[in-house]
């Protein structure tokens, strides 16, 4: 009898306590997943502005030799005949689906393509030289590319 008594113990959790901790997934999912998606496409972009920055230190190399900015170089093909740079455009490259170096002014422009994010797929990356009084050449990103997706940039 006494056995009957004692109150029987708790098993499993309430429905009060489920609740929270679905409410709780939820909201860490809806803010997480699009920081994935976002860093997802940062780091498909690595090899459209790893390839800017070779061309760069290429142009500067070539600006410091010979004291002006090469013509105008539409192609990979170009850019690697002039600069010793070579860049993966489609169909070796899997981000990148035109370049172009201006003539005479050293402004880079890169397509960027195939990153799964319709406000990058078919914007540009742009690198533009400005140099100082003592020579040295700064960079400074641009283009219409998202700022979020731009190298160097936080949330």
């Amino acid at each position: 009898m006494l056995s009957m008594l004692r109150k029987r113990e708790q098993k499993g959790f309430t429905l009060i306590e489920l609740l929270i901790v679905i409410a709780i997934i939820g909201i860490l999912a809806a803010i997480a997943i699009p920081m994935y998606r976002a860093q997802t496409v940062k780091a498909k972009l690595t090899e459209v502005s790893n390839s800017m920055s070779n061309v760069a230190s290429g142009l500067g190399a070539y600006y410091q030799d010979e004291g002006t900015w090469t013509g105008a170089l539409a192609t990979a093909a170009a850019i690697k005949t002039t600069l010793g740079v070579a860049v993966p455009v489609i169909p070796g490259g899997k981000y990148i689906s035109a370049v172009n170096v201006a003539a005479n002014n050293g402004l880079i422009t890169f397509t960027a393509t195939a990153t799964g994010e319709s406000t990058v797929d078919g914007s540009t990356y742009v690198l533009s030289p400005s140099v100082t009084a003592q020579g040295a050449i700064n960079w400074v990103w641009g283009g219409t590319i998202p700022f979020a997706y731009r190298p160097g940039t936080k949330y």
